[in-house]
């Protein structure tokens, strides 16, 4: 049985090849030639003063692309950055300080592991992360983790400030589907809230392993803060082409739908695959933020979007039998919202 300390890929420096258990078959590897640009994301910038036009370019990302970008957010610079740098000091502390947080129990709300479900999967990911739940934060802050000192600090205003961000959007989003502004908050009950702090070290074959394998997000909504100088999430457009999502402007964040914006849109509104891919000359951070259902809300498609002899899509099921059912598949598995289709 491997140590924690050899399991976690920030510990132990990785040379000219890969280690046993991390290359993908020939058939599932990320062909890193062939992913394209695409100069049409949409950026939208969220302090303009004419508001239906960002409602109708929300509408717009949410049909075509799944996720979009944004700017002006309202979340300082001076933030953004002070979270990466406190992320990476953690990554970087000795493996005994990083010891006492490892878990491989998907179940854990609060542990630093490596991959994705170490104990399930056959290949493993080139990623260590630190996932934290972080709503109600006073119940959850007192255990993350106590060095680096502003660690504390820093993560928790972000996560107040995230999740400000977070219940706008789904505003927006609300209202770019001709729904009330407050519909999905309220449908969604009293939100539950967690982050991934991720590191993907320098990797020797990036051609043959992920960070993250395609998946789509279980969840309502996600905000990525994604490292800036370094490259690294793609996502599938219709057509099966794989696509850099770079970012547009300085300090822009990155939205993608979950899966339970694209069952209440009824189908309209894509939670779309993406994936993290690595790198052999520099390591990346990124910062994910998860905004959740709480466990009893029905998830159904907004009768509005179904009065005029629309079918349904999806059947009614609560968030705790989505999220489940997601955990117990493998990542890259066919879209979990299919096993809900209405009957």
């Amino acid at each position: 049985m491997a140590t924690t300390t050899t399991q976690l890929l920030s510990t132990v420096t990785h040379r000219d090849t890969l280690p046993e258990g991390y290359a993908r078959p020939e058939s599932d590897r990320p062909r890193l030639a062939e992913v394209a640009t695409d100069s049409n994301i949409p950026l939208i910038d969220l302090a303009s003063p004419d508001k239906p036009r960002v409602i109708a370019e929300i509408a717009l990302a949410c049909r075509t692309y799944g996720f979009f970008q944004v700017t002006n957010h309202g979340i300082a610079e001076e933030l953004l950055e002070k979270v990466m740098a406190v992320a990476l000091e953690f990554f970087r502390l000795p493996p005994e300080e990083k010891e006492k947080l490892y878990s491989d129990e998907p179940s854990e709300k609060i542990r630093l592991s490596t991959s994705f479900n170490v104990k399930k999967e056959t290949v493993h990911n080139w990623r260590d992360y630190l996932r934290l739940h972080c709503h109600p934060l006073e119940e959850f802050v007192p255990e993350w983790p106590s060095n680096p000192a502003q660690f504390k600090e820093i993560m928790s205003t972000y996560c107040r400030e995230v999740r400000q961000l977070g219940l706008r959007l789904l505003g927006a989003i609300s209202l770019s589907l001709g729904l009330e502004e407050d519909y999905i908050e309220n449908v969604l009950g009293d939100q539950e809230q967690h982050m991934a702090v991720n590191y993907y070290p320098r990797c020797p074959e990036p051609d043959l392993t992920y960070g993250l394998p395609k998946h789509t997000d279980p969840n309502a909504l996600t905000i990525l803060l994604p490292d800036p100088n370094v490259a690294g999430l793609q996502v599938l457009r219709d057509g099966g082409q794989w696509i850099a999502v770079n970012p547009l402007a300085p300090n822009a964040l990155i939205i993608n739908l979950g899966d339970q914006i694209q069952a209440l849109s009824n189908g309209a509104y894509k939670s779309v695959w993406h994936r993290a891919v690595v790198n052999a000359s520099q390591e990346r951070m990124s910062v994910a933020s998860f905004l959740c259902p709480c466990n009893s809300a029905v998830i159904s498609p907004a009768r509005k979007l179904v009065a005029h002899g629309d079918e349904p899509v999806y059947r009614s099921y609560t968030y705790d039998e989505y999220y489940k059912k997601f955990w117990s598949r493998n990542l890259d598995q066919e879209h979990c919202l299919e096993l809900f289709r209405g009957q």
